[in-house]
């Protein structure tokens, strides 16, 4: 199972999202940034390089939200560890995706997520999953 890590990038009452590009494996979905744990990576540490990686910004990564799992089938599984993210430096740049916007909570479910993110983009947008209002 592939070890992955993303982050809920918190602005006020929006969530960064971004949108994969058409070259990439599930084109054009939307996701929340970050990506692959390599071996012998601690997940922190992971989200960090990746955050920097396709955003440019040095994230100081918060608490643990979520885990997921889900198959995508043709043994594709994934385990999706979700931490919040309220305080980074730098600003934001698009490096990697076809966009990159803030959404409101309530927005979320209108833009077309990966499987693996729909439950818990349902679950922030209904408040069954609780996150802060950053500042």
């Amino acid at each position: 199972m592939k070890q992955v890590v993303a982050a809920l990038l918190l602005k006020e009452d929006k969530i960064l999202i971004c949108q994969r590009t058409e070259n990439q494996p599930h084109p054009l979905k939307w996701e929340f940034p970050g990506g692959k744990i390599e071996p012998h990576e601690e997940p922190v540490a992971a989200l960090a390089r990746e955050l920097e990686e396709e955003l440019g910004i040095r994230a100081s990564i918060g608490r643990k939200v979520t885990t997921i799992q889900h198959n995508y089938g043709a043994n594709n599984a994934v385990e999706l560890h979700f931490y919040l993210v309220e305080e980074y430096q730098g600003e934001l740049q698009n490096r990697i995706f076809r966009d990159i916007r803030w959404a409101t909570r309530k927005e979320l479910p209108a833009f077309d997520f990966l499987e693996a993110d729909v439950a818990m983009v349902n679950d922030i947008a209904s408040g069954r999953l609780e996150l802060p209002v950053s500042r």
